[in-house]
């Protein structure tokens, strides 16, 4: 074949495929970390396989979740501290899929960006499996997509998709009734919601990324990438245990949104917001937004990232095993004959 003078090719359109082998064969090893029973290809194949049965379920229900990190990203993007991000990314997933009374077993992510960074792009998919190593799954595979003139110098996106499985007739909720207890599991933070709210109040307040937190150690925008707590194996803990009726994540839509989301026709739930103490990032966020405690409740997690929804006379176990495994767990609060959720007491 005859060679064409000064013909263009893909890197000079700005698509780099020597960058994606590279970065192919430096998160090896971090995927290699993530793997579990029940794997069965590595990373480089048109398709990643899993085998449930190895995995150890005799008649497997299917459980799929997926999610993103928001705008959470810009702050990360903007600071250049990427390298926990990617746990944020696998917790707003797998902590969806163990709410469903699923184990996660499998992670694919899609990393999209204008101009291939091999080491940036390393860093964001070894806080993927960082996050895939807490929560017991496997990263099995994914998608680099490098697409010049669709995003701006050093930007990026990411999405997340966790694939779980449970016995059939285990799923979750079950069984919630009047008189059971609510434990919250305590929050990290801000986790993956409400950050073009934050961001907004950050802009109001004046500070920069790399001003000091006015709400705890060190710099603004380091204590508001704090990532998103895990849940998983804790709450499987849990399940297994029994007692357990209903598991919620509160993301998006705060207490106020996410609670009756578990709660079958005809049950509420009361909640003593005086039961734990407001984590600093909200009272500050309120304050500097003149935020209402109402819309405080209905935005973010308000420092409870979880509640398990558990037989009352089941709680104080549950309370004393969640706690074994690292949670800082409250007595939060109880279900109810009604429909919404109800606050007594203040947070603010």
């Amino acid at each position: 074949m005859s060679a064409r003078k000064n013909g263009l090719t893909y890197a000079q359109a700005g698509v780099d495929i020597d960058a994606g082998n590279a970065l192919v064969e430096r998160i090896k090893p971090a995927a290699k970390r993530t793997i579990r029973p029940g794997t069965m290809s590595g990373l480089g194949g048109f398709g990643a396989l899993f085998d449930l049965k190895a995995a150890g379920y005799d008649d497997p229900i299917l459980v799929a979740a997926t999610d993103g990190v928001g705008t959470k990203l810009r702050i990360a993007i903007d600071t250049g501290n990427v390298d926990t991000i990617g746990i944020d990314l696998v917790a707003m997933c797998v902590n969806d899929l163990v709410c469903q009374g699923a184990e996660p077993l499998l992670f694919l992510d899609y990393f999209a960006t204008g101009k291939l960074d091999v080491d940036q792009a390393a860093r964001i998919i070894e806080g993927i499996a960082e996050g895939c190593a807490q929560s017991g799954c496997a990263l099995i595979g994914g998608e680099t997509a490098e697409m010049p003139g669709m995003y701006a110098k050093d930007d990026f996106d990411l999405a997340g998709f966790a694939v779980g499985a449970m016995e059939r007739g285990s799923d979750l909720p079950a069984g919630v009734e009047a008189g059971d207890v609510l434990l919250g599991l305590a929050s990290n933070g801000v986790h993956s919601n409400g950050y073009s709210f934050v961001r907004k109040v950050v802009a109001l307040s004046g500070l920069g990324w790399e001003a000091a937190s006015p709400f705890s150690d060190g710099t603004l925008g380091a204590a508001l990438l704090a990532p998103t707590r895990l849940y998983v194996k804790q709450a499987l803990a849990a399940v297994r245990a029994g007692g357990v009726h209903a598991l919620a994540h509160i993301t998006g839509g705060g207490l106020t949104e996410n609670l009756p989301r578990v709660l079958p026709e005809g049950l509420g739930a009361t909640i003593d917001l005086s039961s734990w103490q407001l984590p600093g990032v909200f009272r500050w966020l309120a304050e500097t937004a003149s935020m209402e405690e109402a819309e405080l409740l209905k935005t973010f997690n308000c420092g409870i990232g979880m509640i398990c929804v558990v037989e009352a006379a089941r709680a104080e176990a549950l309370k004393a095993l969640l706690e074994a495994e690292g949670e800082s767990v409250t007595v939060i609060g109880t279900v109810t004959e009604g429909q919404g959720v109800s606050y007594r007491g203040q947070l603010l």
